[in-house]
């Protein structure tokens, strides 16, 4: 038996829903074209925003680097400054005392001795001399001893010179530390 479609508009119907179909899909594809092309445009932004950020942290980053530089250079020469001004004060406080020192040390030597040489090291005294006799070595370790500015001598050596050139004087090397003497807590000096 034939076909007979009664229904033509059935077809008709069809032929247009395809085609409605068909412009819909376009259009979503034109929007999904255009919605990618201004994403992409919008990401692209951020990401040029982003990295003219990135480039200016980091030439603020370079000039902080200087700048921190430039207070650590700061720092170690304030530091060899305050070392400078510490060494200079202290030199300016001890100053009196090497005079002390000379003075105690005249004051401490009895007759018939003399010294020959005279070091210091911190507070570390060396001396080396000559004597008439060993009394006059023990007189002046005594001495030493009860002098304020001198402490704790010690005799290294005495030897006796039989030279033709020196008759009957004994060279000696004793070491006494320095010391700064104890006020009394009536002084005011």
């Amino acid at each position: 038996m034939a076909r007979i479609n009664l229904l033509p508009w059935r077809e008709q119907l069809r032929e247009e829903r395809k085609r409605h179909f068909l412009i819909a899909m376009a259009g979503v594809l034109v929007g999904a074209i255009a919605v990618i092309f201004l994403a992409d445009r919008f990401i692209g932004n951020a990401i040029d925003t982003q990295t003219a950020r990135n480039a200016h942290l980091q030439s603020e980053i370079v000039l902080l680097d200087q700048r921190i530089k430039s207070i650590s250079e700061l720092k170690a020469r304030r530091k060899q400054l305050l070392e400078r001004m510490k060494t200079i004060q202290d030199l300016q406080g001890n100053r009196p005392i090497i005079g002390r020192i000379f003075d105690q040390m005249a004051r401490t030597l009895p007759d018939g001795v003399y010294f020959t040489d005279v070091k210091m090291a911190d507070k570390s005294i060396a001396i080396a001399g000559a004597a008439e006799t060993n009394n006059r070595v023990s007189d002046l370790l005594r001495n030493l001893d009860a002098s304020p500015w001198l402490e704790a001598p010690t005799l290294n050596e005495v030897k006796a010179n039989t030279s033709a050139d020196i008759n009957g004087v004994n060279s000696f090397q004793l070491t006494v530390r320095q010391t700064a003497p104890v006020q009394a807590e009536g002084d005011d000096k």
